[in-house]
């Protein structure tokens, strides 16, 4: 059976507005809507279409985080993935013991692929992926903007610095995504449905057996700089002098 592990973060939606707390201690988010996490969205559409092209058996959605983290595996669950995993933890974890966390896993389901988003937008580390294909020791593709399999290999274009690269990578490997692979579907009210009968196994963090004390401590939040407000010049005198009244040259 060939099975695809799709990762899923829970993050507050891209169209909220992020504020951050009087105290500085986070991001407020009692009452904000959260949502899968937009990368993690495309890698879960594109497991789904290389299972419906014959690739794959079975796409398997994980998580890891607090039990509120269910609502999006079980919205990951009525896209199409066949079931899901909740690694439920007591707070955050940093991308190296995620990248345990999803070694525990594979060890266990024996994925042929492993799709990740290539970041996530709230802490934009842009690092499981890397750190899961060392830690696995298995090939790694990211920042993917299409992915072609065939005969248990992968030829994958990617977006970088330059442009596009394309490679070709052995099977089992990692993929992380890029804006620019698919566009995810619509989840219509009769697959949601269904989603709540498929299986949704919750496993404890601390059962896995993993180091998960962090390497960083976070001080503090703070929102950016309010912009000032910009100003009217009538020609390029007076906008030299304004820019020399605050500094600039």
């Amino acid at each position: 059976m060939s099975k695809i592990l799709v990762g899923l973060k829970r993050v507050v939606d891209y169209n909220v507005r992020v504020r951050v707390k009087p105290d500085g201690s986070g991001v407020v988010t009692d009452g904000i809507k959260m949502s899968i996490n937009p990368f993690d969205e495309i890698a879960l559409e594109e497991a789904l279409r290389i299972k419906e092209q014959g690739g794959a058996t079975e796409v398997i959605v994980v998580s890891i985080g607090a039990a509120e983290t269910q609502q999006q595996l079980r919205t990951g669950l009525a896209m199409g993935a066949d079931r899901a995993i909740l690694v439920q933890a007591d707070s955050a974890v940093e991308p190296l013991v995620a990248a345990k966390v999803f070694l525990k896993l594979i060890e266990k389901e024996a994925p042929t692929i492993v799709l990740l988003g290539k970041q996530a937008i709230d802490d934009d580390n842009n690092q499981t992926g890397q750190m899961l294909a060392a830690l696995w020791q298995r090939p790694q593709a990211t920042f993917a903007s299409k992915i072609e399999l065939a005969g248990g290999k992968a030829k994958v274009t990617r977006e970088v610095d330059a442009g596009l690269e394309t490679i070709e990578v052995d099977l089992p490997a990692v993929f992380t995504t890029d804006l620019r692979l698919n566009e995810p579907r619509y989840v219509k009210l009769p697959d949601i449905m269904k989603a709540k009968k498929k299986p949704l196994d919750i496993i404890a963090l601390d059962t896995l057996g993993i180091e998960t004390a962090g390497q960083f401590k976070t001080l503090k939040y703070e929102a950016p700089a309010t912009r000032q407000k910009g100003i009217m010049v009538k020609d390029v005198n007076e906008l030299i002098a304004a820019l020399k009244q605050k500094g600039l040259v």
